[in-house]
């Protein structure tokens, strides 16, 4: 008689176990938000990654460590001694390497896969922005979005009221700026296009670090 043999799957790592050190740094907030949104949308993002990695910024002084335990992840501010790898990213490009990562290659490709994972399409990125901001005071009670697709212009609305704000541009750039992947300010000088006040624009830029940064 043959014997089987099963294999387990490495388990995989949910958005609440992603865990964050007490008033986190920018890059820590980026770092941990980008994980999380990874976990829900793609659920084994990051199974089967073991160890430490640092994440270091290609301009600027920022950096920080992920630790990996078989189903949990801590993200703390500056670097640990020894980690199993070190990545340079750039943290305004969706954290593209600059650099050729340091130290244990499976690792780090693991990591830099959870961390570039795609970001969802501009109208399914626009709605959960819409629901996660609409608390903040002085937002525009509409949201009206032209996207730029392989197709032609699409259009969104999202909200209801007097006051709408219209932002405009290339689809892709546009799922970046509402899923958080893309910093807002950076894309209107890659291609994205504003059209209200110059409140509204305050506003929406807060809005736009709250999915950035899950503040």
């Amino acid at each position: 008689m043959t014997e089987s043999t099963t294999i387990e799957a490495p388990p995989r790592i949910a958005a609440s176990r992603i865990a964050v050190e007490d008033d986190p740094i920018p890059i820590v907030r980026l770092l941990a938000r980008t994980l999380r949104d990874a976990s829900v949308r793609f659920p084994d993002a990051m199974a089967g990654l073991a160890g430490t990695v640092v994440v270091r910024s290609h301009d600027t002084p920022q950096a920080a460590t992920l630790v990996f335990a078989p189903d949990a992840v801590s993200v703390t501010a500056g670097v640990l001694a020894d980690p199993d790898a070190t990545v340079v990213v750039d943290l305004d490009a969706r954290f593209a390497p600059s650099q050729e990562p340091v130290g244990d290659a499976a690792l780090a490709a693991g990591v830099l896969q959870a961390l570039r994972s795609p970001v969802p399409g501009w109208r399914e990125a626009a709605v959960r922005f819409w629901e996660v901001t609409r608390d903040i005071p002085g937002i525009p009670d509409v949201l009206v979005v032209k996207a730029d697709a392989r197709d032609g212009a699409e259009h969104g609305r999202f909200g209801d009221g007097p006051t709408s704000y219209l932002v405009a541009g290339p689809a892709d750039l546009l799922a970046g700026v509402f899923s958080g992947a893309d910093d807002f300010l950076a894309s209107l000088a890659a291609g994205v296009q504003i059209q209200g006040t110059l409140s509204q624009l305050s506003v929406m830029t807060a809005a736009s670090w709250r999915v950035r940064f899950d503040v």
